[in-house]
């Protein structure tokens, strides 16, 4: 499956990068408090790993500023990897995207069309949300969660939050 995420945001590219350069890291303005939270081992670099919720993964490349890949580790319920990169598209607009290219196995087979797909474009979705809004101060077309992803996050329970180390 392939599944692919944009949002063209009117910033410069060094914006979003400096973004994305925060992902699981102290002042992470990008990832969506209302999920499981995305934690790593050790600040954003290859090598690193952890994941959110019960999805494992590592980072295997990271151009700062530009592009981050985790590949999903051997136990996790697919096999593949997404990405979050930026690219320039002039030097005041930029976009940001998210893609997953992965083969679900076990469980996954059933639970990706029937629910993850949903949530995870959900969460995508609140992401890229993030990402305007902290670049432009605010987000002109504002994600909405489908009455689906409503139901699912009803029945789910809700993140935990930690405190900071």
């Amino acid at each position: 499956m392939i599944n692919m995420q944009r949002r063209i945001i009117p910033a410069p590219v060094t914006v979003l990068g400096n973004l994305l350069d925060r992902l699981a890291g102290p002042g992470d303005l990008l990832w969506p408090v209302d999920w499981e939270p995305l934690r790593l081992d050790r600040p954003l670099a290859a090598g690193a790993t952890g994941g959110h919720g019960a999805l494992r993964y590592t980072v295997t490349a990271y151009q700062p500023g530009l592009r981050v890949r985790f590949e999903f580790t051997e136990d996790a319920p697919m096999e593949g990897y997404h990405e979050l990169w930026v690219r320039a598209l002039a030097p005041d607009r930029a976009e940001m995207v998210h893609i997953v290219v992965a083969r679900p196995r076990g469980p996954m087979l059933l639970l990706w069309p029937l629910a993850t797909r949903w949530t995870h474009q959900a969460l995508v979705a609140d992401l890229l949300d993030n990402a305007e809004r902290a670049a432009t101060g605010r987000v002109r077309h504002p994600a909405r969660w489908s009455p689906w992803v409503r139901l699912l996050r009803a029945v789910t329970p809700a993140p935990v939050a930690e405190p900071a180390p």
